[in-house]
């Protein structure tokens, strides 16, 4: 990469504190706009879906816009960054995305740091997390295979739609469950809850490397 890894951690801790902001403070604005769950949910849906193609475009770049812990696994599986880049590009995400909780919660006058009380567990929200996350790092993989400069629509596509075929409405990314722990808001997850899903996505994101790294292997015809 021509961007050292100072410039390149910044860029993850700022991308990952945004898409955060977005996803707790446009569950927080759609909650208070409306009673109806279905509304509030896609009131968080679109800005969700919309910031991921603005940040990719962004910051991909720099840094290359992993934003996730899953996806950055994926990369290290795939060496193509190296361990010792990987630990802190991950907790770059972390920190950012519980900083993005936190100016999300100053931006609607809340308690900055909260916890939060939302149940979200068992076999079918950590299943549904699996293949969330197998989708998200599939759709990365081939995209930058085949069509690379449509990456950022790809996945803001991917978790729009992850968003209302799962039933753990799509979370893909152990920075995010995190940092959704910090905010008792509509996006919110207990704390105690998140060892299922961090589990579920680290699975998917495995699964999902070695699928599609043999899935997308130029094979020669005989």
């Amino acid at each position: 990469m021509t961007f050292d890894l100072p410039r390149r951690l910044a860029a993850e801790t700022l991308g990952t504190a945004m898409l955060v902001g977005t996803v707790v403070g446009s569950g927080i604005m759609a909650d208070m706009l409306s009673d109806d769950v279905a509304v509030s949910l896609m009131g968080n849906t679109i800005p969700t879906g919309a910031i991921l193609v603005v940040l990719i475009t962004m910051l991909g770049p720099i840094s290359g816009a992993h934003f996730n812990p899953a996806v950055t696994v994926a990369f290290t599986l795939r060496r193509e960054i190296s361990v010792a880049e990987a630990v802190p590009y991950i907790a770059a995400q972390i920190i950012g995305g519980i900083l993005g909780s936190i100016v999300a919660h100053g931006m609607f006058g809340l308690d900055l740091i909260q916890t939060s009380q939302t149940i979200r567990t068992g076999p079918p929200q950590w299943f549904a997390e699996v293949v969330a996350t197998f989708g998200l790092v599939g759709t990365i993989l081939a995209g930058i295979k085949f069509r690379v400069e449509a990456v950022p629509m790809l996945v803001g596509l991917y978790i729009t739609a992850a968003y209302w075929f799962t039933a753990s409405t799509s979370f893909a990314n152990p920075a995010v469950a995190i940092a959704r722990s910090f905010t008792d808001t509509f996006a919110g997850i207990r704390p105690v809850d998140l060892p299922g899903f961090v589990t579920a996505e680290l699975i998917g994101a495995v699964i999902a490397t070695l699928f599609f790294g043999w899935l997308l292997q130029d094979t020669q015809k005989d």
